[in-house]
Formats: structure tokens, sequence, C-alpha cells
């Protein structure tokens, strides 16, 4: 029983010694938080806060050291462990406050909104708070301004891109159907030109004019025949025109 009770003494004893030396470096951690040197106020507050993590001055000092340093996504996870470590209200709505602001810093507006109304839902007397809400709501509702006109002329790139495109294809499908034509009709007077030289008596099945020099003699007499009778013609209807003479009509100047 004696032993026992030596031993709470020494628990007791190791409880108040951790509890010196955590105020301790809290009150070091201060202090260089005020002359801000802030990473150095952080190096305390940890040592404060030991493995067991369970002082809330530290936890909360640590997290104001991280946002000074502009960590603000540190910032938001001890503020947000905070508050899911506590039940008073008061600690709530002070942790939800600087996680509000944490989140903000970092432009993430929509859990900003959250944080601070979660704050003063603790503390609605607060009118920090209340402002920063405010601001936090203006602030998403430009960006979602923005963003719905970016998204609006983005869709309007989309559309002028979709409609150069058919535009495009159907420039092309004209010109294909315009080349097939083209090509149907040189196709049409090949095949006539083709049937005209097959018709043609000066060409054989080669394209080739008749050799004079193989034409037989009776064809070379019945040639000749046909040349001398045709100049005989032409020389009557001459003489037959010179005797009747020439109309001619002549206009006058007047």
């Amino acid at each position: 029983m004696k032993q026992y009770i030596i031993i709470v003494v020494l628990v007791l004893q190791a409880s108040v010694l951790f509890a010196q030396q955590e105020k301790k470096y809290i009150r070091q951690g201060n202090q260089l938080y005020q002359q801000q040197n802030y990473k150095d106020a952080e190096s305390n507050y940890r040592v404060s806060i030991g493995k067991q993590g369970k002082t809330v001055a530290g936890n909360f000092n640590l997290g104001d050291a991280l946002y000074k340093q502009k960590k603000y996504a540190d910032a938001g996870q001890q503020f947000a462990k905070i508050a899911a470590s506590s039940k008073n209200k008061e600690v709530l709505a002070k942790a939800y406050h600087n996680l509000g602001n944490s989140m903000l810093e970092s432009n993430k507006l929509e859990e900003s909104v959250t944080a601070y109304k979660k704050s003063l839902l603790n503390n609605p007397q607060d009118e920090e708070t209340r402002y920063n809400l405010a601001y936090a709501l203006e602030k998403l509702k430009q960006k979602q301004n923005k963003d719905k006109n970016k998204n609006n002329k983005n869709n309007k790139d989309k559309n002028k891109d979709n409609k150069d495109n058919k535009d495009k294809d159907k420039k092309d499908k004209d010109k294909k159907d315009q080349d097939k034509k083209n090509d149907d009709k040189n196709k049409d007077n090949k095949d006539n030109k083709d049937g005209q030289d097959k018709n043609d008596p000066n060409k054989n099945n080669g394209g080739q004019k008749p050799d004079p020099n193989n034409v037989s003699k009776e064809d070379a007499e019945r040639m000749l025949e046909a040349l001398n009778n045709d100049e005989k013609q032409t020389q009557d209807k001459l003489k037959n025109k010179k005797q009747k003479g020439a109309k001619v009509h002549i206009e006058k100047e007047w």
C-alpha cells in the first residue's frame, strides 16, 4: 500500500513538472510571437504540446504562428483539429473564425463561408466574424459570376468552332460533289470524242489517217475523175455569174 502511494505521488509530480514545462515553452513562444519571430515561436509551441497534443493554448498558438508565416493550409488543419476536439463554444467560435481566415487566404471561398457560419453559431455576437462572412460571400459571388461568364464564353467559342467545322465540312462536300460532276462530265466528253473518232472515215481503228500510198489504181482514177468534174462545174457557175451581174447596194452620206 505504501509503495502504491509513492507511485501515485511520483506520477503527480511528473504531471506538475510537465505542466510547468508546457507553460514555459508557451511563454517563450508568446515572447517570440510578439517579436514577429514566428518560425521560432512555432518551434516552442510544438514542444509545448508534446506528443499528446492536448493543450488548447499550445495548439491554438501554433495555428496562429503557422498563419503568420502564410502556411495557410497547415494553419487551417490546425484550427480544424482544435474545433473537432473541443466542446467549448468560445474555443469553437475562435477556432472556426481562424479556420475561415485560413480558407479565405487560400482562396477556398466556399470552405471559408462554412467556417464563418459555424463560428457565428457558437458566438452570434461576433461582429468581426459577421463582417468576414459578408466579405467571403461577396468574393464567392464574384467568382461564381466570373466562372459563369467564362463558361458562357467557352460555350460560345465551342459553338462557333462547331459551326466553322460544319461550314468547312459542307464546303468540302460541295467541292467533292463538284469534282465528281466535273469528272463525270469529262468522262462523258471523252466517251463522245471516242465515239466520234470511231465514226470518222478519215481514221482507222488506230486513230491514224489512211496512207495515200496504199490507194489502188481504180480508186485513184475515180478520185481524179471526180476532181475534174468539180472543176468543170465551178467554171460553169463563174461564167453564168458574169453574164447576170452582181447586185451591189451602196449607202450614201447626205
